[in-house]
């Protein structure tokens, strides 16, 4: 058999051992992964000893703002609040080729750091849904490099206004692949409680995924996650459900803590940080010491619950920085989450993996490097995931669906 990619000496991922291994790949599948293949190749990789490791994932992205930092003014207080009220002036002025202009530009950015499965959320709370419509062209358009999923996001709440919830199950209707929500930012308690219900009620009847926007504040009362967790035990849903940022879970007394943890257990539900947004918003209101507002990923990650990290933003109102590069966010993650022992750093590297890919529910044959899964995979050029977070580099090689995506 001629393979249409060859990968030799390859030192795998999920291999603790030095010893390297040939890859094969024909028609956009790993066929072979044996410690020497004999057969010729169209392309043939020398590795190195390098490692292959199955491609990062950004769980958490707002594409449709991405690259707008300035526009039309800076965040000048840096809180998430003036990050809403300038994204909502900037929204106003947006267009389909606008935000596909920046969305694909991001996307193309992030493939080059070997990210090839992506979660972005879409602004539904705009008359128009042009946020909404331009990502779904773009999920189209970029589906033979990469997977994008759609969520919709009422980034001002579904019942701060009228027409958002009609506007939410229009984004439904119009194909999104997850529902999202933001009680926190809703008019009341009340409120918010009820838009967890109603996510839930969505995402059930459109068989969705959930990913809701979760208690991301310092407010050590805004307690949704336990609404989200309560919706999840009682809908038997727990897998397809994600609670993004849960910031306030980081300040809440222990007591109250552990007995969430609890039924967390119970839940199953995904958990997403974003080091590098949730170390910057977070605690500007407070004096000093500053709380670091981020959930508690280590707690969690020892719970044995799926935790997962995203990038959040890139370059917009909330957070000017930022090029994309997964490996950036475990690293922040290393260090505001205290993860320096080494099963905590390959933990941490892990979180913008495998845990992604669950987060994402990927199909089982979409995801790793494993014979008679879809090749796609990452070459780095370090040979474990410590020096991978400590050093940051480009991948030498990324894969994308059998093809040769991007070569250093």
């Amino acid at each position: 058999m001629a393979y249409d990619i060859l990968l030799r000496g390859a030192k795998l991922i999920s291999s603790d051992l030095d010893s390297v291994v040939d890859i094969g790949i024909k028609n956009g599948i790993i066929v072979e992964i044996a410690s020497s293949i004999n057969e010729k190749a169209d392309v043939e990789l020398d590795v190195q000893g390098k490692l292959v490791s199955p491609p990062f994932v950004e769980s958490h992205i707002h594409l449709d703002s991405a690259l707008t930092a300035g526009e039309p003014r800076w965040n000048e207080s840096g809180t998430l609040f003036e990050g809403i009220q300038i994204w909502g002036e900037r929204k106003q002025k947006i267009s389909i080729d606008d935000v596909k202009k920046r969305a694909i530009a991001t996307l193309k950015q992030q493939a080059e750091w070997g990210v090839l499965f992506v979660r972005s959320h879409a602004d539904v709370s705009e008359q128009q849904l042009i946020a909404l419509q331009a990502l779904l062209e773009v999920r189209e358009e970029v589906k033979d490099w990469i997977t994008l999923q759609v969520v919709a996001f009422p980034q001002d709440g579904i019942y701060s206004h009228s027409g958002n919830e009609t506007l939410l199950e229009k984004a439904l209707e119009m194909g999104v692949d997850v529902v999202g929500g933001i009680p926190h930012y809703e008019l009341t308690r009340e409120d918010g409680v009820r838009s967890v219900h109603r996510i839930f009620e969505l995402a059930q009847q459109y068989d969705r995924l959930i990913d809701i926007h979760c208690d991301e504040i310092d407010d050590d009362q805004s307690r949704f996650l336990e609404v989200v967790t309560a919706c999840a035990i009682r809908s038997g849903m727990g897998s397809r459900v994600t609670a993004s940022h849960t910031t306030a879970f980081g300040s809440y007394n222990n007591a109250y803590a552990f007995k969430l943890m609890g039924f967390l257990q119970q839940a199953r539900i995904n958990f997403i940080a974003n080091p590098l947004i949730n170390i910057t918003l977070q605690g500007r209101g407070d004096n000093y010491p500053k709380r670091r507002g981020i959930t508690r990923v280590k707690e969690l990650w020892q719970q044995g619950l799926n935790v997962s990290f995203g990038h959040d933003c890139v370059q917009d109102p909330w957070y000017v920085l930022g090029t994309g590069n997964m490996l950036d966010v475990a690293h922040m993650g290393v260090h505001v989450c205290q993860m320096t022992g080494m099963s905590e750093i390959n933990a941490c590297y892990d979180m913008i993996t495998v845990n992604g890919a669950k987060t994402l529910n990927l199909a089982d044959n979409d995801y790793g490097v494993e014979i008679g899964k879809k090749a796609n995979l990452i070459v780095l050029d370090v040979s474990n995931r410590y020096d991978a977070i400590r050093l940051r580099t480009a991948p030498r090689y990324v894969i994308s669906r059998g093809n040769l995506l991007n070569r250093v």
